[in-house]
């Protein structure tokens, strides 16, 4: 792995845990971090009051760079990836969404809600 990818690699996981700890301060309680399936992976799985949200997260340098860090393509990655593994997280008659947290240094952190809609 080049070392630039090493550094984006460790702010991002950085940024998971700092959007872990926010949640958590939201109410929130964490389920999961960093779930790999063949499809894609998941940033968080978090808990509310009965609504699981299977959360990516993006961090950028600059805020002003946030609006571009998330897309289509990329939320449908997330979106196949919680399909192979919703089953194990929601459990009956629970109700989930797929959210998005941008961060950047200096910045509140952005919570959109179900960010995807398919």
């Amino acid at each position: 792995m080049s070392a630039k990818r090493e550094i984006a690699e460790r702010r991002g996981r950085e940024g998971e845990a700092q959007a872990a700890q926010w949640l958590a301060q939201q109410g929130w309680r964490i389920l999961a971090e960093r779930v790999k399936t063949p499809v894609g992976e998941i940033d968080l799985i978090a808990r509310k009051q009965g609504l699981t949200a299977f959360i990516e997260v993006k961090w950028r340098k600059r805020a002003s760079d946030l609006a571009d860090a998330i897309d289509e393509r990329r939320l449908s990655r997330v979106a196949a990836a919680v399909e192979a593994v919703a089953h194990e997280y929601v459990t009956d008659g629970g109700d989930m969404r797929i959210d998005v947290i941008l961060l950047a240094p200096g910045a509140r952190p952005r919570h959109i809600e179900n960010a995807w809609m398919p």
